[in-house]
C-alpha cells in the first residue's frame, strides 16, 4: 500500500510516560522507552519529556537505535499571548527541532484548555469557545506561524485536540477554512475527532490533500460513554482506558490508510495512544500496534 520510502511509522512516547500526568510511567527512562520502541519495529518518535534537552545527544541515544525524531507537540497561547512572544518560543522549538532533523511541528492552541484540567471532557460548558475576534486573532496567528516555519523547511500542522478551543468538525473546518492552504497543514488525529463524536473518516476525506501529519490513536467506545455517563474529565479518561493503539478498539483504520494512500499521502504516520502502563504494558502493546499496522498496510 504505502511507499516505505515516503511513509514512515513511528510511535509517541505517551504510552511510555505521560506528559499531563509524568507520574504514569515515572519509572520509564529515556532510554529504555526510545530502546523499546525499536525493539518493537518503529523507526521515528516524538518527544517526550523524560528526553534529552540537548539535540545532540538526543539524536546521538536515537541514531544508536535507528531511530529519528517525527515532529514534536508546541503549545500555542496565540489568543492570549502577544505574537512576537509566540513567535520566539515557537522559533526556538524549531531550532531544536532542526538540529534532530525533524521537519513536522504539531501546534496546539493552548488558550484556555481543559484537557489538564478536572473538568467534564464531553458533558457541561466548561470549554472556551471562540468569538469571531478570536478566531480572526488564532487564524491570523498561524499563518504567521506558518510562514515563519515554511521558510526553514517545515510543515506546520495544527493538532484539534479535546479540550481545546478547536476540538468539533465544526471548528476544525472553520480553521481550515481562515488558514492558508500554503502555510498551515492539519495534524489528522483518529482518536480525537472520535473522542469527539465526529467521524473521523469524513474529515479526512475533506482534508486529506492539507494533511500534513498522523496520529493513528484508536478509541475503546465503551470508555468514552463511561466518560460521557460519570462526567470524567479528559485525564480521568485517559487514566481509565478511553485510548489504546490501532486495532485494539472501535476505530476502522482501512479506510483511513485507504483514502491517505490514495492521496499519496507523504510523512509520517504514528502511532499515539495515552495509557496508563501500569495497565498497559508499554512494549506490547507498541508490538500490537507495529503486527496490526503491518497487516494492513504492508508497511
Amino acid at each position: 500500500m504505502f511507499d516505505p520510502q515516503t511513509v514512515k511509522l513511528g510511535i509517541a512516547p505517551i504510552g511510555w510516560c505521560n506528559d499531563d500526568m509524568p507520574e504514569l510511567g515515572a519509572e520509564n527512562t529515556f532510554r529504555q522507552t526510545v530502546s523499546e520502541m525499536a525493539l518493537a519495529g518503529f523507526t521515528g518518535c516524538e518527544i517526550g519529556n523524560k528526553y534529552p534537552s540537548d539535540p545532540v545527544v538526543l539524536k546521538q541515544q536515537l541514531d544508536l537505535r535507528g531511530m529519528r525524531i517525527a515532529s514534536r507537540w508546541f503549545s500555542s497561547f496565540l489568543l492570549d499571548q502577544p505574537y512576537d512572544q509566540v513567535r520566539r518560543d515557537f522559533e526556538a522549538e524549531l531550532d531544536f527541532l532542526a538540529a534532530v532533523g525533524a521537519n513536522r511541528i504539531n501546534v496546539s492552541e493552548q488558550s484556555g484548555s481543559i484537557q489538564g484540567k478536572d473538568l467534564p471532557i464531553l458533558t457541561g460548558d466548561h470549554r472556551r469557545i471562540m468569538n469571531d475576534r478570536e478566531w480572526e486573532r488564532l487564524c491570523d496567528g498561524l499563518n504567521a506561524l506558518g510562514r515563519v516555519a515554511a521558510s526553514r523547511g517545515f510543515k506546520l500542522c495544527f493538532h484539534h485536540h479535546m479540550g481545546t478551543v478547536v476540538q468539533t468538525a465544526g471548528e476544525t473546518d472553520r480553521l481550515m477554512a481562515n488558514t492558508d492552504p500554503d502555510y498551515v497543514f492539519l495534524c489528522y488525529d483518529t482518536g480525537h475527532f472520535t473522542f469527539a463524536g465526529e467521524d473521523p473518516l469524513a474529515m479526512l476525506k475533506k482534508y486529506v490533500n492539507r494533511v500534513g501529519h498522523v496520529h493513528l490513536k484508536d478509541m475503546r467506545l465503551r470508555v468514552v460513554e463511561e466518560a460521557r455517563k460519570n462526567h470524567w474529565s479528559f485525564l480521568q479518561s485517559v487514566r481509565n482506558g478511553a485510548f489504546t493503539v490501532p486495532g485494539d478498539g472501535d476505530v476502522d483504520f482501512d479506510p483511513v490508510f485507504q483514502l491517505l494512500d490514495d492521496a499519496n499521502y507523504q510523512g509520517w504516520l504514528l502511532v499515539e495512544a495515552e495509557q496508563d502502563p501500569a495497565k498497559a504494558d508499554p512494549l506490547e502493546y507498541a508490538i500490537k500496534a507495529r503486527s496490526y499496522i503491518r497487516a494492513h498496510t504492508g508497511l
